[in-house]
């Protein structure tokens, strides 16, 4: 028999020239994801096999010499699952994340990611996975903007002009062709002026980007908001939403999280989708109510206000279910949605293998051996 097993390592560099910052692909790559979840072909951890991941994190005052102390995105996790449908393997993303590694100038997290053969378990690749994890992050709103946003919108609000904020503002020019206006807020002026001149550079056919002093002006007349802002475990910190802010069909695009002025706008006067649904009744399980205090992604305060008797279940909508004709996405020009996305593993595993195949057929990457016979079988 030929007990011989190697894998392919992909560095950063190889990752982009496989392809991975190609986010029309990405987009497309989500959709067909979304409708595998809606088809239950996966499975992720936990006995509920929905779980977000396994999270390490670290006490207040430490005891013990060495060990890191509690602080903000401080943390290592791992994220693993099995997806089927075209890809038919597993994989974990598994990383660190420190906000003090931005002082180092290194992302707040570093993100690796392995794929494996879902019979025997072998090592299929072993990649870097800090842009596969934003691409996918990015894709994922690029969908709710596909089914969800208004033909004819043109004006975009980005609150928070970081990694998520420039994915996400890809994924909507990528599926909204008739955007011409960026609207953007941020706490610094580096982070700022980095990001207004990487969308120039991206984008030429921007016609103008504002640079908004507040919230309430980067919301106001924005065809689509998204908050990609990095946010602590204390909704009062959250950034403000204010119903009289929005305009009349408008889409809220959330990889992060915000306080509203209204829990009764949130439940009754919009349409409440997420990526889905599965997810947030795990995270349900996992963190008892109020469970968007801890999750701080705002499909948990979507089930925060079924638990207060707000809303009922049937009023959160999968978007998986749109997609698939299940249920009716947008149903007026003046209809205003709120679209939650949480982020899961097998979305790293989908975009990944797409990746991964590209850098096969291309010849990128470095091939490892694990062992030519294994020496205890």
């Amino acid at each position: 028999m030929d007990t011989k097993i190697d894998f392919l390592y992909l560095s950063e560099p190889d990752m982009i020239k496989a392809g991975v910052k190609d986010m029309s692909k990405c987009v497309d790559c989500m959709e067909d994801l979304l409708v595998t979840l809606n088809k239950g072909d996966y499975m992720m951890g936990g006995e509920n096999h929905n779980s977000h991941g396994c999270m390490i994190m670290f006490p207040d005052d430490p005891k013990f010499p060495g060990m890191p102390k509690n602080g903000p995105d401080r943390r290592f996790m791992a994220m693993p699952a099995y997806l089927g449908g075209k890809h038919q393997l597993a994989g974990m993303k598994w990383y660190g994340s420190n906000i003090e590694n931005k002082a180092k100038g290194l992302p707040r997290s570093i993100l690796m990611m392995m794929l494996n053969d879902k019979d025997t378990g072998a090592p299929l690749a072993l990649m870097s996975a800090n842009l596969v994890s934003s691409y996918r992050t990015g894709g994922i709103p690029g969908v709710g903007a596909r089914y969800l946003a208004r033909k004819d919108s043109k004006v975009v609000s980005i609150i928070g002009p970081g990694v998520m904020g420039k994915t996400s503002l890809a994924a909507f020019m990528a599926v909204c062709p008739n955007l011409e206006t960026l609207k953007v807020k941020g706490r610094g002026a580096k982070s700022l002026d980095d990001f207004v001149s990487w969308a120039k550079s991206e984008f030429p056919q921007l016609k103008e980007i504002i640079v908004c002093k507040d919230n309430e002006e980067a919301i106001r007349d924005s065809d689509i908001i998204s908050f990609t802002t990095t946010v602590l475990n204390d909704v009062s910190t959250f950034p403000e939403i204010k119903e009289e802010w929005v305009k009349k069909g408008a889409l809220i695009s959330m990889p992060s999280a915000a306080r509203f002025d209204s829990k009764e706008f949130v439940a009754k006067r919009t349409k409440m989708v997420v990526d889905n649904y599965s997810l947030y009744e795990a995270w349900e399980e996992e963190y008892p109510y109020p469970t968007y205090d801890t999750v701080c992604i705002v499909g948990s305060l979507f089930t925060d206000l079924v638990h207060d008797g707000l809303a009922k279940r049937e009023d959160i909508i999968d978007i998986s279910d749109i997609i698939t004709g299940k249920h009716v996405g947008r149903e007026s020009d003046d209809e205003i949605i709120i679209f939650s996305v949480g982020g899961m593993p097998v979305e790293d595993i989908a975009w990944g293998h797409e990746v991964y195949k590209n850098a096969l057929a291309k010849g990128i990457g470095v091939t490892l051996p694990l062992w030519d016979k294994p020496d205890m079988a």
